[in-house]
């Protein structure tokens, strides 16, 4: 059947189950949206910033077993889009980047915004797909879908050059492909299972390859939670995956964030074999390379990861098994329960201690502001079984981690690399993936300004995210680590911030305001922000700076 690249590009996106599209609108792939406007089963967004509408993408591809998609223009749109694309990389989220190009005619003529995509992307993708003849545009949407999905996922971008949409082509829609999995070898498994049943102190990592398998299939929570009662063996989620095990289950054996707490590490290095279930191990999970050390653990070490690649790339493993963590949980659960796992009790519920003793809703007063830890225990306690959280990055997450019992059924976005500007998109994707679901997104100060006017988006597509914006007038992790590496120097002129009112910010934007500013309003203000059902809200809190993490105060 002869039809223009546009449609067959928007029927290869249909083929592939896509339903939602985020972009920027430019003159480089008019010819797509063109074609989109006849497709009912697919919404295109319009976002006010590509990097708000890369980072919905990238939110959309972590909440269901599929590539979340965005487009944008060529040169500076793109540009804009590539710190999401970043963490993307980073975080394995699947991700498919449509991005508008020049007229073949003038390559290499340095034309309006023209760049060498190849070049560009290359250390932040998994592939880049040139499309320059009608015939492959089909194939290509194919393989990109296949490589962001497939193995470790990732982002690829799919260059398309302005001229090929208005092409005619006879040729067919490339159907999706099927996902490849990867097992682990039975000896391994034998291995894994023989190690874990002589540990006496065994402590186990679940990561963000054991998030996507958990997307792809929901009873990898009840998986986990059978083999860590069943092997009498703690489990810990790494970071920005709290929602991985149950909070309350008495085996959480504590979150592995980023510097967690003496207590908490302390115990932890009393483990005597280290299993680590789809987490890539970076310095953040690692606590800077000191547990487990770098290049060699002090202990014995298992990597669980989907990419041969990573696994021995920066510490030397006594095991390496590259699979999806969720088929080597089974083939452990397949195994049985080993005998003499009881004589972990002790362990597990001495990790479960320091865990329940950290989150204990309890915070010191603040004068200089309120301190954050009040709002979050708050919010805790209207958020829903099925909730969807969102944070930006900064210190204020700390707070989120420490006092907030996650739960699976619950959804946790943000950018694991730590990119600011996540927060307030990835809350607007979750409301738009599912209108009827509770979402509430984190930000700072720092954070709200560089990607908050997509609350302009959540407007004009009717998604109502409650918004809780930390104002301590600061870009405060930076403050922080100021105040440890140069003590006693002046760093104010360097992360200090003026900042708008929040609140009424938000009314601009035809959302609700609210203003925190004492301790005193919390319980009454977070109340009135739940139960606004029609519009956004933005929850503006007056925070503390000297409170500057969950865990640290300043000159403390």
């Amino acid at each position: 059947m002869a039809r223009t690249v546009s449609r067959l590009l928007a029927d290869s996106l249909e083929a592939h189950d896509v339903d939602i599209i985020y972009c920027v609108p430019g003159e480089s792939y008019l010819g797509l949206t063109d074609a989109l406007a006849d497709k009912n089963s697919i919404q295109l967004v319009v976002c006010r910033h590509e990097g708000g509408a890369a980072f919905m993408a990238v939110a959309d591809g972590r909440l269901r077993d599929r590539a979340g998609v965005a487009v944008v223009s060529r040169g500076p749109g793109l540009a804009n889009a590539m710190v999401a694309v970043h963490s993307a990389f980073h975080d394995a989220t699947p991700l498919v980047l449509l991005v508008g190009q020049v007229e073949r005619k003038d390559f290499g003529r340095m034309a309006l915004q023209e760049q060498n995509y190849s070049r560009l992307l290359s250390d932040i993708t998994k592939l880049v797909i040139e499309v320059n003849e009608p015939e492959t545009a089909s194939e290509a949407i194919a393989r990109a879908f296949h490589v962001a999905e497939s193995g470790l996922p990732g982002p690829v971008a799919v260059i398309l050059p302005e001229d090929l949409f208005d092409e005619v082509t006879d040729a067919p829609v490339d159907l999706p492909r099927p996902k490849v999995h990867g097992g682990a070898r039975a000896e391994d498994l034998d291995r894994l299972a023989a190690m874990i049943e002589a540990a006496e102190r065994p402590l186990i990592y679940v990561g963000g390859a054991m998030a996507a398998d958990a997307v792809a299939d929901p009873s990898a929570f009840g998986d986990l939670v059978r083999f860590a009662e069943e092997w009498v063996v703690p489990i810990s989620p790494t970071h920005r995956r709290p929602a991985l095990f149950d909070a309350a289950h008495p085996n959480y054996g504590g979150y592995v964030g980023i510097r967690i707490p003496a207590a908490q590490i302390g115990e932890m290095k009393k483990a005597d074999l280290l299993v680590s279930l789809g987490e890539r191990l970076t310095d953040t999970v690692s606590q800077a390379y000191s547990f487990p050390s770098a290049p060699v653990p002090q202990l014995p070490l298992v990597h669980v990861f989907p990419d041969p690649n990573e696994v021995g790339r920066v510490w030397r493993p006594d095991l390496g098994i590259a699979a999806n963590p969720l088929a080597v949980l089974r083939g452990l659960l397949a195994r049985g329960r080993p005998a003499g796992a009881e004589k972990r009790r002790g362990w597990v519920e001495g990790l479960n201690a320091v865990h329940r003793k950290l989150m204990a809703p309890e915070w010191l007063p603040t004068t200089d502001g309120v301190n954050f830890a009040a709002v979050v225990c708050e919010i805790a306690k209207h958020l829903a079984p099925d909730a969807a959280v969102t944070s930006d990055a900064g210190n204020f997450s700390s707070f989120l981690h420490r006092y907030i019992g996650f739960r699976p059924g619950q959804s946790f976005l943000s950018s694991v690399v730590g990119a600011m500007g996540a927060g307030v998109p990835m809350a607007v994707a979750a409301c738009l993936r599912d209108r009827n679901r509770q979402v509430v997104g984190f930000c700072g100060d720092g954070g709200a300004l560089m990607t908050g006017n997509e609350l302009a988006t959540a407007r004009m597509y009717g998604v109502n995210p409650i918004i809780v914006v930390s104002d301590n007038k600061s870009y405060g992790t930076i403050s922080m680590h100021h105040i440890v590496r140069y003590p006693g120097r002046p760093y104010n002129a360097a992360t200090d911030l003026r900042n708008p009112d929040f609140a009424a910010w938000a009314r601009s934007f035809g959302a609700e305001g609210i203003t925190i500013s004492s301790e005193a309003e919390v319980g009454a203000k977070v109340a009135e922000a739940f139960a606004v059902r029609d519009r956004p809200v933005v929850l503006h809190v007056h925070s503390s700076a000297v409170q500057m993490s969950a865990w640290r105060r300043k000159n403390a």
